[in-house]
């Protein structure tokens, strides 16, 4: 029971304050250079969320041939490119790396 509670909390903590950000920008006029630097949040999260995975293996830099999530993300990142379509590049991208790691 303790952990539903705790999923309960913190799920609802976390809906208040993203709600009191949203209601907030609703209600204050935001400067200029506060809309151009948030623009740049999410792909600056994104990145830090996915280049370690991409380049680090135990910890350590991997940029060989035999990383197979560097292949499969170079793949994703040129299917990214010219298909501008953002499932598509999950898809290929995740089986692109099912494959390269059932046969390296």
């Amino acid at each position: 029971m303790n952990i539903w509670l705790v999923m309960l909390l913190g799920g609802l903590i976390t809906f208040a304050i993203r709600f009191s950000l949203i209601y907030l920008f609703g209600k204050f006029q935001v400067p200029e250079t506060m809309r151009k630097a948030l623009h740049y949040v999410p792909p600056a999260v994104l990145s830090a969320i996915i280049f370690p995975e991409l380049f680090l293996h135990d910890g350590m830099l991997n940029l060989s041939f035999d990383n197979p999530r560097l292949l499969a993300g170079l793949v994703a990142i040129a299917i990214a490119w010219f298909t501008k379509n953002t499932l598509i590049t999950i898809i290929a991208g995740m089986v692109v790396l099912f494959l390269l790691q059932l046969f390296l």
